[in-house]
């Protein structure tokens, strides 16, 4: 009888221990939440050159991430808030001291430009606040410039380039390669991550252009290119320059003689805005498509349903980011960053239906594909623009840990 009322008195603390976590569980866990809230901004180009890839739609798609929480994580509400650094460093940096200082902001997404985010990724070190970089795609991010606070969820340059490069060369028939770069470090690093993505797979490289930022008739560069033969025509350039690139070429029927054109950083909108009759059969390499998969369709819906039309690969990340960071801010019961980016990285992710992962550099890694963008005569809908040709696991695309220059991970 005694040793059962020992067992009865310990089953009953037990229980009463049981009550005190689930009735002190949610304000032990907001105790952990500063202000009680957790705060989260998007940083990015709100009405410039960049609006349409990120823009409001960037800020809808981290609603859309909270309202799959029920708008609370960790017993408290999640707030989304936005800004405008209007494609200027010092205006994305001004804002975020303000933000990180004043405003009670835990976490920034989207950062377009990669000045921004390379200054953003700086002073997140400094206040100890955490980055979730869906914008901008310089490699350097999770290079030297590495940041325990930090994932780069943008495809950057080098995955691009490699993807194309590597995909192009042994699946599309493109063998022989002419550049046409734009003229400044972003289409250097891109030319030169792809001439060896092209060269390791058996590709040779004919030639190439250099044109200045900007630049309204490419004609020259383009008809260099065609001269050389070459079976594809790499475009290291980006919006404005890209499309002017696809729109000319067409015009002196470079496409319809036989020679491809692969795009390395190409969106959505701009397939839209070119149109397919002028943008058919050009190559491009990303890791998000709206309609690639079931779950990639099912948040494309809801998208659509807010902005009226599909996302980019830009507004995917910064649903897919701001979801995870949510997770990790549940599993760790805090809004710390140097916990919760723990948790990210020891999290497994699921990029719409993928599974993905995080290295202790930040980066994180999921397979890529190539599509060639349909002719009209394919299309079956407003934004049915993409056929896939062949997908590159995130092995071989992204650049390896060893070689980053990045110190985190190391030991």
């Amino acid at each position: 009888m005694q040793l059962l009322g020992h067992v009865l008195k310990s089953r009953a603390a037990l229980a009463a221990l049981a009550f005190a976590a689930s009735a002190f569980g949610p304000a032990a866990a907001r105790a952990q939440i500063s202000d009680n809230v957790v705060r989260i901004g998007v940083l990015g180009d709100m009405g410039g050159q960049f609006a349409d890839i990120g823009g409001r739609g960037s800020v809808v798609a981290a609603e859309l991430a909270a309202e799959d929480f029920g708008g609370k994580v960790a017993g408290v509400p999640v707030e989304i808030i936005s800004g405008d650094h209007q494609n200027k460093a010092d205006v994305g940096g001004a804002t975020l001291r303000k933000w990180f200082d004043e405003g009670g902001v835990d976490a920034v997404a989207d950062l377009p430009v990669s000045s921004v985010a390379l200054a953003a990724q700086e002073i997140a070190r400094e206040k100890k606040k955490t980055l979730l970089i869906s914008g901008a795609a310089v490699s350097e991010l999770t290079g030297k410039a590495c940041s325990p606070y930090s994932t780069h969820w943008a495809d950057d340059t080098y995955a691009l380039a490699n993807a194309t490069g590597k995909a192009v060369t042994a699946s599309a028939g493109g063998k022989s390669w002419y550049f046409i770069t734009v003229d400044y470090s972003f289409g250097h690093a891109m030319e030169r991550d792809a001439a060896a993505a092209v060269a390791s797979a058996g590709g040779k490289v004919l030639g190439n252009s250099r044109h200045p930022l900007g630049a309204p008739d490419l004609s020259s560069f383009l008809l260099q290119a065609q001269a050389s033969k070459a079976q594809v025509i790499g475009l290291a350039n980006v919006g404005g320059d890209t499309s002017n690139a696809v729109k000319q070429a067409a015009e002196f029927g470079i496409t319809s003689g036989g020679q491809k054109l692969a795009g390395f950083l190409v969106f959505l909108t701009d397939i839209k805005a070119m149109g397919l009759p002028l943008a058919k059969g050009l190559l491009v390499s990303t890791g998000f498509y709206w309609d690639q998969n079931e779950e990639a369709r099912a948040f494309a819906k809801r998208f659509e349903a807010k902005v009226g039309r599909m996302p980019t690969k830009q507004q995917a990340s910064v649903y897919a980011s701001v979801k995870h960071y949510l997770k990790a801010v549940a599993a760790a019961g805090t809004d710390d960053a140097g916990k919760v980016n723990a948790q990210m990285r020891a999290l497994p992710v699921d990029y719409f239906g993928h599974a993905a992962s995080i290295r202790p550099d930040g980066r994180v890694l999921y397979d890529l594909t190539l599509y060639e963008v349909k002719s009209p005569a394919e299309s079956k809908g407003p934004w049915d623009f993409y056929k896939p040709v062949t997908t590159l696991p995130a092995s071989e695309v992204f650049r390896p840990a060893g070689e980053t220059g990045c110190a985190l991970g190391k030991s």
